[in-house]
This record gives structure tokens, C-alpha cells and sequence, in this order.
């Protein structure tokens, strides 16, 4: 590991309350690690509440539409941008449901419930089928165990407080 100030090599160094941290002595610095953020949505169309999910070119799982929130970007201004980027949908608003830790990716992911509006989805070279469900088709075919089967259940829970 490398100080991304200096470059310096880091070594560990005990730090009372946090145990061992990466700590460059040309800076006299800890050096916290630093992992990507992004954002998970459980897109709903706004007409008639189905849930849009995607399969990304190379992949057999339908997952959610997710991206990752660029430096000095917020979250609220990642979803309309990588809803857009990915799909051409405009998110009309937009909850927070919680976050989970995606080790497959070494990522905090920030699960949302997405409304958007009803305009036709135009995908980019990143998604290979796109699909609106019902909920239970959504379960059904969503893939299990993963990141994006515990936001959509969440979010399933908030469609059913929304009747």
C-alpha cells in the first residue's frame, strides 16, 4: 500500500479505538483505506408500480440498475444521472432504504426506491434485457442471495405501505 498523498510505502500502525492502520511517515498521517460507493435502485414505474430489472451484457442475473457515485458527486444526484445514463428514464423522486456492504465488489452499496416516469427505456452497451415485473415476478427472478434481492425486498415492503 501507497500513500495517495505522497506516494510513500505505508506501514501499520496501532491506532487506540481503530487497531492497526496504514500510516505514511513522510505525511505523519493514518491513511484511511478508501473503497467505491454507489448506488442501487429499485426502479417503479410510476403508471402501474412494476419494477424494472436488468440483465447486463455477460451476465444470466437480472440485478437492479446501479452505478457508482463519482467524486464530489452526492448520492441524490447519482441516481437521476445513472438512471438516465443507463435506461433514458427520468427518476421522478426517490427514498432511501439503507445500505449494504457488496464484498463482491468491495463497494457500500445505498439502496433506493426509484419512481419514474412512464417514457420508453433506450439502453446503453451496458444492459442486454431490461424487464418491468410485478413484484412476486421480480422475487421470482431477481438473482437470490444477493445484493439486489435484499434492496428489492426492502422495497417491496415500502410498495405494500404505498397501497
Amino acid at each position: 500500500m501507497y500513500c495517495r498523498d505522497c506516494g510513500e510505502k505505508l506501514t501499520l500502525r496501532l491506532l487506540e479505538a481503530e487497531g492497526l492502520v496504514p500510516y505514511c511517515e513522510k505525511c505523519g498521517s493514518f491513511k484511511f483505506p478508501l473503497f467505491p460507493v454507489a448506488v442501487s435502485m429499485v426502479v417503479v414505474r410510476r403508471s402501474d408500480r412494476k419494477i424494472l430489472l436488468a440483465k447486463h451484457v455477460g451476465d444470466d442475473d437480472y440485478k437492479l440498475i446501479a452505478g457508482y457515485i463519482k467524486k464530489g458527486e452526492s448520492a441524490e444526484k447519482a441516481i437521476p444521472r445513472e438512471l438516465r445514463e443507463e435506461t433514458r428514464l427520468t427518476a421522478v423522486n426517490w427514498k432511501y432504504l439503507g445500505s449494504r456492504y457488496h464484498a463482491e465488489k468491495d463497494i457500500l452499496m445505498l439502496g433506493f426506491f426509484v419512481t419514474c416516469d412512464d417514457g420508453e427505456i433506450v439502453t446503453n452497451e451496458e444492459l442486454d434485457t431490461v424487464c418491468w415485473c410485478d413484484p412476486d415476478e421480480a422475487k421470482e427472478i431477481i438473482r437470490k442471495n444477493s445484493t439486489a434481492e435484499y434492496f428489492l425486498s426492502c422495497a417491496i415492503g415500502e410498495l405494500g405501505r404505498k397501497k
